[in-house]
């Protein structure tokens, strides 16, 4: 689709080009189109743009990945069809490793998403077929099998466009756990250690740009951002943007 770059919706369109040649390439799920409007509303009550308390969100983030000692990033579909270079960059530069990990899963999709990932350079891809060998407690979806290299290992996940159900799992398993979530009131957004409120098109670019600067600066440093960091009065922030109290 060719979009006109004045279009006043230009950036959405885009976006939904991206989610709609993901589908016909076999990485996103008929259901993670609508998941995508549902977020889609949220972009537009939020003004469409990366607000401060995200930003603020984002370096809280990006210093947890660096000061962990196993931190994987878990993708699912749709997160691969909008940035798949995004979170290969975010990879490299904070040393998380990529496990693959869906609710409707089937070996197509795994495929077909490790093919687009290992397209765009990455090296290791976790949580393919028989590798998704252990399980999540608490779970019944698909989405309870994870590598025991990967997600079962891991210290800290981010785990953008995420389930409330596995969420809340993760973290009774005693993981860190951050999100990109646009839905300020979602389970996912509320049980996360960290949550940024903010389309994930533009939360990993902040993510990248952050690590990068941190990694430049003390272990203290990156402490000290995220134990100040209170996520229940961040995404308050978000809500009052979206009701326009802001």
């Amino acid at each position: 689709m060719n979009i006109p770059s004045n279009h006043p919706r230009a950036k959405s369109l885009y976006i939904r080009e991206l989610l709609v040649t993901g589908f016909r390439n076999g990485l996103v799920a008929p259901e993670g189109l609508i998941a995508h409007g549902r977020g889609e509303a949220f972009d537009y009550l939020l003004g469409e743009h990366t607000t401060k308390a995200a930003r603020d969100a984002a370096n809280a983030a990006s210093s947890m990945l660096l000061l962990s000692k196993y931190p994987v990033i878990s993708v699912n579909g749709n997160v691969t069809a909008l940035c798949a270079k995004g979170i290969i960059e975010l990879s490299h530069v904070t040393g998380a490793a990529i496990e693959v990990n869906l609710f409707y899963r089937t070996t197509e999709r795994e495929m077909a998403i490790e093919k687009e990932l290992k397209k765009n350079k990455a090296k290791t891809i976790l949580g393919i077929g028989s590798e998704a060998s252990m399980r999540i407690p608490e779970l019944q979806s698909e989405r309870r099998r994870v590598d025991p290299n990967g997600i079962y290992k891991a210290d800290t996940l981010l785990v953008p466009l995420e389930d409330g159900d596995r969420a809340e799992a993760l973290v009774n398993m005693g993981k860190t756990v951050i999100t990109i979530d646009l839905n300020p009131l979602s389970r996912t957004a509320k049980v996360a250690h960290i949550t940024i409120v903010d389309n994930i098109i533009r939360a990993i670019p902040e993510m990248i740009v952050a690590a990068k600067q941190l990694k430049e600066k003390n272990a203290s440093v990156m402490k000290r951002i995220v134990e100040e960091f209170d996520n229940k009065a961040n995404l308050a922030k978000s809500l009052n943007i979206i009701r326009g109290d802001i």
